[in-house]
C-alpha cells in the first residue's frame, strides 16, 4: 500500500513520496467522513450533517462538489485510492488496511474472536499503537472500549505491571467508571501495593455516593472483600498451560514468561517536548540525548519509550549506568549486560564467565529480536558502547550529561542535544502541578517563579510540590523565598548546570521538619543506588515508624523517589546538595558506621538462613540505633540479597574507608549469595577488597579465609593455577595458627580445582586431606561433605563400589546432623553410581528421594534435574511410559522457572520430550547458580554425565 490514512490522532494522509496537502479543515472532514465509511456510498445529505451539523453554508452542495472535485485532484496520483460519484452518494474506494481507523477495528475484532490470550494481548497492543492522539468523539469510545478490554487480558495473563501506568492515567480521565475501577484495583493488589488498591476503592464509593447517591456495584463491592481477605487467587495468572499431560500425574502448569518490559514509567505530569519527541521518532537505530543533569534527558526517553511500546514486540531493556552519581562509581558494563541476560532469560549456568564472552551471547540474544534498549546516565561514550546491539534490529536511546561524540562518529548514533524547557512548556508543566485556577490567580509570582527555576523540569517540580503539599500557601511568598537566596549550587560538569537550583533546594528543605531535614542530609551518606526502611532507619539511628514517617514526608516533597514499595532512591543533584547539609550535621562517622552495621547484621542473618551449617564468623555488636530486621526464612533472605546486591556492593567499597572488619565480614555474608546467582566477577571483586582489609588489619585468618573465597572466584573463571597458587598462600598463613576446619576448607578448593580441570585422580588426595582435617576438627557437615566428594571422585575413576561406600557413610552423616540439603544432593549421588551399577529399583528409590526433599525445600530447578536423571534411569530400565512423564514434569518446572529448554546435546536420548531438558546434570553439566555455594564445605557438588546411554563420565568438580 503505497498511501496510508491516519485518523486516530493528527490527521494525515501519506504516501511514498511523503504527505498529501489536502487543504483546510472541511475539506480534511469531507475526506475524513468518507475514510470511516471507506468502499460504502455515503449520501450527500448525511455527509453534509457530518462536515457542517447544525450550520451547514447556504450553498451547502455545491460546496460540497466543489471540494470532493478537489479531493479527487490531490488523490489522481494515487493508483490505490478512488472517489467515485454513485446514485446513492459518493464512493471512496480503498484497500481498509491503507486507513488506521479500519485495521484497529480488524485487530479489535481479531482479538476479541480468538482463545490464546497471548495472541489477543499483542492483537490489543497493536491496535492501540495506532492512536497518535485524540480522535473523534465515536473513535474515542472505541479506543477506551478496547483499552478495557486489553486490560482485563493483560491482568488475566499476568501482565499487570505491563498496564498500571496506563489503567492509572484512564481511571483519572474516567473517575466513575467502576470496569476500570476494578482493573486499577487489581493490578495494583498484584503490584504488591494493597494499601493503594483498598483505598482507591473507598475513594470511588466516596465520590459515587457525593455525586450519584449510589454504592458500587456487586463485582467491585466482592472485589474489595477478596482483597480484605487476601484471597490467593487474586495473584495468579489465568492463562496456563499445561505441559505435563496425564502421563506426568500431577497436572503440573507453566506461566509464560513475559518479555521484558523494563523502562519505568515517566512522571505523570510530563509536558512539552512534542518537537523533541518527534524527533525521537526519525530513522535511526541508536539516538543520543544529552544535555545538562536535572533538564528531563531521562523523562523523555521514558516518555517516548512507553509512547512507542508497541513497535517493540520483543520487550524493551533498560538500565541506569548511574554514570553521574555523586555516591559512587558508575555501573560497570559487566554489571549492566549480566543484568541485560538475566532479563532476556538465560540462566546463571549459561553466562560466560569473561566479560566479552557476556557481550557477544548479549548481542546475540538480540540479533534478530525488535528490542528497545535504554541505556540511561552514561558517563561517556565509552560507558555506553559495550551494551549496543550488533544488528540494526533494536533501537537504542542514551542519555548523557556528555555529548558522546564517541558513539556519534564511531557508531552513526543522532544526537539530540536537550535544552531547558520554553516558557509555555515551563508554565504548563506548573499548571500540571497546581491546577489551571491556581497558576492564573497570580500570574505576577507564577513568572517570578518560571524565572528562578529557569526551564529546569527537576526544579519546577520541587517547587510545585513545595505549593502542592501547602495548597493556602500564596505563590509569591514562594517566589520571595526563591528570591532571598544567593548562593548556587556547583555544576556537576563545567558549564552544564546553570540555574538556581540550590536556591530551590534551600527553600524546599527550610519547608521540612527538623527530623526530615535530617533524614534528608543523612540518606546522602547511604550506599549505592537506593535504600531500604530498615537501612534508612540505622542511618538515622531511629526506630522503623518514626523512619517510615519521615521517608512520607520527604517523598510528598519530591526530595526522595519510592521507584518500588519500601525502596528511596535520590536524584544526584539533590544527593550532592544533601551531602553538603550531611556535613553541617557533624554526623558522618556515627551515620556510616550505623548503616555498614546494618549490612552486616542483616546480611550475616539472611546468610545464616541460606547456609545453616557454614562456619559463622563472629561479627561484633552493632550500635546503638542500628536496625537489623532479619528475614523469615531462605525464601525472604534471597529477597532480602536480591533487592540489597548493589548496596551491599557499594557498602563494601564504604567500609574500605577506615572499617576493614566491616570489608571483608561483609564479603563473607554475600558470599553464598554470590555463588548461587553465579556472580563471579562481583564475588571475586569483594574477596580482592577483603584481602586488602585483612592485610591492612594484619589478619592472618581474615587473609586466608579472603585468599579462599578469590580462589573460588577463579575457578570458575577456568582460572586453576592461580587459584591453587591463592591456596597455597592462605595455607602459608595458617602454618602456626591451627585452625583444621580451615585448613581442610581450603584443600576442599584445591580439589575442586582438580575436578574441574577434569582430573579427579588429582582431586582425591586433597579431599582425603580434607576428610583427615575435618575428623580432627570434629566438623561433621565437614566430614558428611568430604566423604560424598571422596564417593563422587571413586564413581569418576570406576571404582562404583567404594563412590557407594563412601556416599552411603556421607548420607548417614548428614542425616545424623540434619542437613536436608546434604540429604538430597547425596542421594542424587547415590541414583547416579546406582544407575551406573545397573540397580535400577534402587536408583529410582534414591532419585525420588532427593525429589521430595528439594521438593519440600523449594529448591525447583534441583528437583528439576533429578527429575530429568529419573526419567534416564526409567528409560534404561525399559520404563518409557515413567521416563516420559518424569520428563514432561522437569520441563514443566523449567519452564515455570523461565529456564530456556533446547535439545539434549549428548544425543543419547531419542524421547522428544527428554530432548526438552536442557543441558544439566543430566548431560554432565551442573547448573553454576547452586553448585556455588559448596566451598564452605557445606554440601558436595554432584555432578552427572549423560548415563543414560551409558557414556563414559566427564569429571566435574565435585563441591
Amino acid at each position: 500500500m503505497s498511501t496510508q490514512f491516519r485518523l486516530l490522532g493528527a490527521i494525515e494522509t501519506r504516501t511514498g513520496g511523503g504527505v498529501l496537502e489536502i487543504g483546510h479543515l472541511r475539506r480534511w472532514c469531507v475526506l475524513a467522513v468518507l475514510l470511516l465509511d471507506a468502499n460504502r456510498a455515503v449520501p450527500v445529505d448525511q455527509l453534509v450533517d457530518r462536515v457542517w451539523g447544525e450550520r451547514p453554508p447556504a450553498r451547502a452542495r455545491e460546496t460540497l462538489y466543489g471540494y470532493v472535485s478537489r479531493l479527487r485532484a490531490v488523490l489522481a496520483p494515487t493508483a490505490d485510492v478512488r472517489i467515485a460519484r454513485r446514485p446513492a452518494g459518493y464512493l471512496l474506494t480503498v484497500e481498509p488496511d491503507a486507513v488506521d481507523v479500519h485495521r484497529f477495528h480488524r485487530l479489535v475484532t481479531a482479538a476479541r474472536g480468538i482463545r490464546d490470550g497471548e495472541a489477543a494481548l499483542t492483537l490489543y497492543e497493536q491496535a492501540l499503537g495506532l492512536w497518535r492522539g485524540e480522535a473523534f468523539a465515536v473513535l474515542d469510545r472505541a479506543r477506551f472500549s478496547a483499552e478495557l478490554d486489553r486490560n482485563d487480558l493483560a491482568l488475566a495473563c499476568g501482565r499487570h505491571s505491563r498496564v498500571l501506568d496506563t489503567i492509572s492515567a484512564a481511571a483519572i480521565a474516567y473517575p466513575l467508571d467502576e470496569r476500570l475501577a476494578g482493573q486499577l484495583m487489581l493490578a495494583l493488589y498484584r503490584a504488591g501495593r494493597q494499601g493503594e488498591a483498598l483505598a482507591s476503592y473507598r475513594h470511588l464509593r466516596a465520590r459515587l455516593v457525593d455525586e450519584l447517591g449510589i454504592d458500587p456495584g456487586e463485582p467491585l463491592r466482592e472485589l474489595y472483600q477478596r482483597m480484605l481477605r487476601r484471597d490467593p487467587t487474586l495473584t495468579g495468572s489465568l492463562f496456563t498451560e499445561d505441559l505435563a499431560g496425564a502421563a506426568a500425574g500431577r497436572g503440573a502448569v507453566a506461566v509464560r514468561a513475559p518479555v521484558p518490559q523494563q523502562v519505568p514509567a515517566p512522571p505523570r505530569t510530563f509536558t512539552g517536548r512534542a518537537a523533541e519527541l518527534a524527533e525521537l521518532s526519525a530513522p535511526a537505530a541508536i539516538r543520543a540525548i544529552v544535555g545538562p543533569g536535572g533538564v528531563g534527558k531521562t523523562w523523555l526517553a521514558q516518555r517516548w519509550a512507553h509512547l512507542h511500546r508497541s513497535r517493540y514486540p520483543d520487550g524493551q531493556l533498560y538500565v541506569d549506568l548511574r554514570g553521574f552519581d555523586p555516591a559512587g562509581a558508575p555501573v560497570a558494563p559487566s554489571v549492566a549486560v549480566r543484568g541485560f541476560l538475566d532479563a532476556l532469560g538465560v540462566v546463571p549456568e549459561a553466562v560466560p564467565a569473561d566479560l566479552d564472552a557476556q557481550a557477544a551471547l548479549y548481542r546475540s540474544l538480540v540479533a534478530d529480536k525488535r528490542l528497545l534498549i535504554v541505556l540511561d546516565n552514561a558517563r561517556d561514550s565509552a560507558h555506553a558502547s559495550r551494551l549496543l546491539p550488533g544488528t540494526a534490529g533494536c533501537t537504542v536511546l542514551v542519555t548523557s550529561r556528555h555529548q558522546l561524540a564517541g558513539l556519534v562518529t564511531a557508531h552513526g548514533a543522532r544526537p539530540l542535544a536537550l535544552g531547558l524547557l520554553t516558557d509555555p512548556e515551563a508554565h504548563r508543566l506548573l499548571a500540571g502541578h497546581l491546577g489551571r485556577r491556581r497558576v492564573t490567580a497570580e500570574p505576577g509570582a507564577v513568572d517570578e517563579l518560571l524565572r528562578h527555576c529557569a526551564g529546569l523540569p527537576l526544579a519546577l517540580g520541587i517547587v510545585a510540590a513545595r505549593a502542592a503539599v501547602r495548597p493556602g500557601l500564596p505563590l509569591a511568598a514562594l517566589a520571595t523565598e526563591l528570591d532571598e537566596e544567593t548562593t548556587r549550587l556547583d555544576a556537576l560538569d563545567a558549564g552544564e548546570l546553570a540555574v538556581n537550583l540550590r536556591a530551590v533546594l534551600s527553600s524546599s528543605t527550610r519547608s521540612l521538619t527538623p527530623a526530615a531535614g535530617r533524614m534528608f542530609a543523612l540518606l546522602s551518606l547511604a550506599p549505592g543506588p537506593d535504600v531500604g526502611l530498615a537501612a534508612a532507619a540505622s542511618l538515622a539511628g531511629l526506630p522503623i515508624a518514626a523512619t517510615r514517617v519521615l521517608l512520607r514526608e520527604l517523598t510528598a516533597a519530591h526530595l526522595l523517589a519510592e521507584p518500588d514499595p519500601g525502596r528511596f532512591r535520590m536524584h544526584d543533584l539533590l544527593r550532592l546538595y544533601a551531602a553538603e547539609q550531611a556535613d553541617r550535621l557533624g554526623e558522618r562517622s556515627a551515620a556510616v558506621r550505623r548503616i555498614l552495621d546494618h549490612y552486616l547484621h542483616a546480611g550475616y542473618a539472611a546468610n545464616r538462613l541460606l547456609a545453616p551449617f557454614q562456619d559463622a564468623i563472629d561479627p561484633a555488636p552493632p550500635a546503638p540505633g542500628v536496625s537489623t530486621t532479619p528475614a523469615g526464612d531462605h525464601v525472604q533472605a534471597q529477597v532480602w540479597f536480591a533487592a540489597e546486591h548493589a548496596n551491599l556492593l557499594a557498602a563494601v567499597d564504604q567500609a574500605g574507608a577506615g572499617l576493614d572488619t566491616h570489608v571483608w565480614q561483609l564479603a563473607w555474608t554475600m558470599a553464598t549469595y554470590l555463588d548461587r546467582h553465579a556472580h563471579w566477577h562481583d564475588r571475586a571483586t569483594v574477596h580482592t577488597a577483603a584481602l586488602a582489609a585483612a592485610q591492612r588489619l594484619g589478619d592472618r585468618g581474615a587473609q586466608a579465609y579472603a585468599l579462599r573465597g578469590l580462589a573460588q572466584a577463579q575457578i570458575w573463571f577456568g582460572h586453576y593455577e592461580q587459584a591453587r597458587a591463592q591456596v597455597h598462600r592462605a595455607l602459608d598463613l595458617l602454618d602456626d595458627l591451627g585452625n583444621p576446619a580451615e585448613r581442610a576448607h581450603l584443600h576442599r578448593v584445591l580439589a575442586r580445582s582438580y575436578a574441574r580441570a577434569g582430573q579427579p585422580r588429582q582431586a582425591l588426595p586433597h579431599d582425603e586431606q580434607a576428610l583427615r582435617l575435618y575428623q580432627a576438627a570434629g566438623h561433621l557437615c565437614g566430614q558428611a561433605v568430604a566423604l560424598n566428594a571422596i564417593g563422587w571422585h571413586h564413581a569418576h575413576l570406576t571404582g562404583n563400589e567404594q563412590a557407594l561406600h563412601f556416599c552411603e557413610e556421607a548420607l548417614a552423616l548428614h542425616e545424623k546432623i540434619g542437613d536436608r540439603h546434604g540429604v538430597a544432593t547425596t542421594s542424587d549421588s547415590l541414583g547416579y553410581i546406582h544407575h551406573r551399577l545397573g540397580r535400577h529399583d534402587q536408583a529410582v528409590a534414591c532419585y525420588r528421594r532427593a525429589v521430595e526433599a528439594f521438593d519440600e525445600l523449594g529448591d525447583r530447578y534441583e528437583e528439576a534435574v533429578t527429575l530429568a536423571n529419573l526419567g534416564d534411569t526409567y528409560a534404561a530400565a525399559g520404563r518409557p511410559d515413567l521416563a516420559r512423564a518424569n520428563w514432561q514434569r522437569a520441563a514443566s518446572i523449567l519452564d515455570e522457572l523461565g529456564v530456556p529448554t533446547g535439545r539434549a546435546a549428548d544425543g543419547a536420548a531419542r524421547d522428544p520430550a527428554r530432548q526438552l531438558i536442557p543441558k544439566t546434570r543430566a548431560t554432565g553439566k551442573r547448573h553454576q547458580a547452586t553448585a556455588s555455594h559448596r566451598p564452605e564445605g557445606t554440601r558436595c557438588l554432584v555432578g552427572a554425565p549423560s548415563h543414560a546411554a551409558g557414556g563414559s563420565p566427564q569429571p566435574e568438580r565435585p563441591g
